[in-house]
């Protein structure tokens, strides 16, 4: 089988896949407050997705994320599972989620063979949740959590951003609720992407300090497990569950990334921190039914993939487009 190999020598084996730029939330560290979203004719349809999710299994990716935005706001996204799941090279399906809709979704998700849930979370007080997606309501979410668990994930992460002078004195409660529910837990430093005004800079967090406020309570041990991510695993010696760190400024994963990600408008990003970018969808619309062609394409773009990103957080940002027209 074809592998995809960067000029650093790094094996490609993970996709990170957005099926929208369009989200039911507007959280301060992903979005504007009145963002403007694709034109219908600029996202990719549900066989486009698929078709070049076949391009990169035949590529000799083994994993899919399914991002967004957030995915479930698009209709037929448990559709796009089923489609995805019939890839016979594909080992693992996932998908990233606000966790809103999982009370409707989360079975149907499930029996159509989607493997695993990372669910964002980053506050456990109703006011604060509402302050930091802007609209958002707790309760929906927490309801969708346990209708995950309702519908057999057994594979649920929690990813939560920390964010200094909101919600750093929340991190033990959000280990306590995880204990509860037997849920993995990743804390993310926040990464400088999208213009962001004066009164959301400087509320780093990092995640040494994240750390140091977990183990004023539960003293952490090296945890061998690893996802494929880049998630820094540790465990506590009274539970089974896991918590990550995700580090892009304080300790960086750049020299193992195996990932990559395509936008919804097509657009293959190389990597997170860099603008540089394949247009995919321009191939798929010329020439759908030719597949070499776009796996050429996507082979050829490898070599554009850098080295590294450079988050710089005491300067302005040099990505200017938003975690929701990137793809998680």
């Amino acid at each position: 089988m074809s592998q995809l190999i960067d000029s650093f020598q790094r094996k490609v084996d993970y996709l990170r896949l957005s099926v929208t730029d369009r989200c039911d939330f507007r959280c301060v560290y992903c979005m504007s407050e009145d963002p403007t979203f694709l034109p219908k004719s600029h996202v990719l349809s549900l066989e486009e997705l698929s078709w070049i999710a076949q391009a990169f299994t035949e590529l000799g990716v083994k994993k899919i994320r399914l991002t967004g935005g957030e995915p479930l706001v698009r209709s037929d996204c448990d559709k796009l599972v089923k489609l995805l799941r019939k890839l016979p090279q594909l080992e693992e399906l996932s998908m990233t989620t606000n966790g809103s809709r999982l009370s409707k979704l989360a079975q149907p998700l499930f029996d159509n063979g989607l493997s695993r849930l990372n669910i964002s979370l980053d506050t456990l007080n109703p006011d604060v949740f509402a302050q930091l997606t802007r609209n958002g309501k707790l309760e929906r979410v927490i309801a969708g959590i346990d209708a995950a668990i309702a519908a057999g994930f057994r594979n649920i992460k929690i990813n939560a951003v920390i964010l200094r002078g909101r919600n750093e004195h929340e991190v033990l409660d959000l280990v306590e609720f995880c204990r509860q529910r037997q849920l993995d837990i990743a804390f993310i430093e926040e990464m400088p992407i999208g213009l962001i005004d004066d009164r959301h800079r400087h509320r780093h967090c990092s995640s040494d300090e994240v750390r140091n406020i977990i183990e004023t309570r539960y003293p952490l041990i090296a945890s061998s497990k690893r996802t494929g991510g880049p998630s820094r695993y540790v465990k506590m010696a009274d539970s089974t569950i896991r918590i990550g760190f995700i580090s892009p400024h304080s300790n960086d994963f750049c020299h193992e990334c195996n990932r990559v990600r395509v936008t919804v408008e097509g657009q293959l990003l190389l990597c997170l921190g860099n603008e540089n970018a394949i247009d995919l969808k321009s191939i798929v619309r010329q020439f759908p039914a030719d597949i070499e062609r776009l796996k050429q394409a996507i082979t050829d773009g490898m070599q554009y993939k850098p080295q590294s990103h450079h988050f710089n957080l005491n300067a302005a940002p040099q990505i200017l487009r938003f975690m929701n027209a990137t793809g998680g």
